[in-house]
């Protein structure tokens, strides 16, 4: 196994490559390729804008590193002891007059009904919708030291289930949290898809009970095990599609094309991780690509930064970027907090 491990900071790395992705792919999300290099000229040289606004995305990644810090300084991560304040940010980033930053509708109808005390929160979770908002958040579960596999597996669940209670959402954010937390442990860009493949085949039929109580009743399917592996089938696939990609899709050509666009989970997490593997040893490269793309872009880039910095640690980012980035301080916190 590769070992990149040695005090790299994976998890400031991650945390501000998240970030810096979300500034860099927010003022091209709507935006078709031709549009945006007509906009901001070849792609290789995008900057950062000068004030580096990120979206609801690194917006709603704050919120659950926060609750997470809080879970865990509680004592054990326990589905209760992470559920309170995972809803209380939530609720408290829907009510915020900073979101302004085109939030997308599932999060805000499910935050706006998880505002209700007593109500379940099963009873807020959108269970129709597998957009990437359950996953483009989830980094801060794959950095966060100490947690079993189980711990992370059901807290990237739950943590998407208050939304976004699909099962392709869940299978999405579990497999992208595990991908940052395999980054950041050392494995390699070229062993990672056999490790993430063998991971979700695994897990297939594994629902978490006790993480997500009786979600799965709100759908049509006849049993648990039943629900959770139709999510696990689509990540399955789009793995298959991924593998390919990487060996055949030319760099120059929009990632969006060969792993979709990124609006929904398995997707965004697909399409980002493309762009990461394309250029596993040059970040910044990776970022720009995953910007210059015909879909969910700042999405795309964010997790496309939040793998690249997993792997390759805080001194991954020009200093010059990381310095003006929105949140900068609030982001560093938790770095310096799982770092440690």
């Amino acid at each position: 196994m590769t070992t990149h491990t040695d005090g790299k900071r994976a998890a400031t790395g991650a945390m501000i490559g998240l970030a810096l992705g979300d500034a860099l792919g927010f003022p091209a999300e709507f935006d078709d390729v031709p549009s945006i290099l007509a906009k901001f000229g070849p792609w290789r040289g995008m900057e950062l804008p000068k004030r580096a606004i990120v979206s609801d995305d690194t917006q709603m990644t704050l919120a659950l590193g926060h609750a997470l810090r809080t879970a865990m300084g509680r004592g054990l991560l326990t589905p209760k002891r992470l559920e309170r304040p995972l809803r209380e940010e939530f609720v408290d980033w829907y009510q915020s007059p900073q979101n302004n930053r085109a939030p997308g509708r599932t999060c805000l109808t499910a935050c706006s009904l998880l505002k209700a005390e007593g109500r379940a929160w099963q009873e807020a979770s959108r269970i129709e919708s597998k957009g990437c908002g359950a996953n483009m958040r989830v980094a801060p579960i794959g950095l966060a030291p100490g947690l079993s596999d189980e711990q992370r597996s059901g807290a990237a669940q739950l943590q998407s289930a208050l939304t976004h209670g699909h099962p392709t959402a869940l299978a999405a954010s579990d497999l992208t949290a595990h991908a940052v937390h395999l980054l950041a442990q050392g494995t390699g860009p070229a062993e990672l898809l056999g490790r993430l493949r063998s991971y979700a085949d695994g897990n297939r039929t594994r629902y978490h009970h006790t993480w997500l109580g009786d979600l799965w009743t709100r759908s049509q399917d006849p049993t648990p095990e039943h629900f959770i592996a139709r999510g696990w089938d689509e990540c399955l696939e789009i793995l298959g599609r991924l593998q390919e990609a990487v060996s055949t899709v030319s760099p120059e050509t929009d990632p969006c094309l060969a792993t979709g666009a990124g609006w929904v989970a398995e997707e965004a997490f697909a399409t980002g991780l493309l762009c990461f593997l394309l250029f596993a040893d040059d970040p910044v490269t990776a970022l720009r690509r995953a910007a210059c793309s015909s879909g969910d872009s700042d999405s795309i880039a964010c997790l496309t930064g939040a793998f690249a910095g997993a792997w390759l640690g805080a001194d991954a980012w020009p200093a010059q970027w990381a310095d003006r980035i929105e949140y900068r301080a609030e982001l560093l916190a938790l770095g310096d907090l799982w770092d440690a």
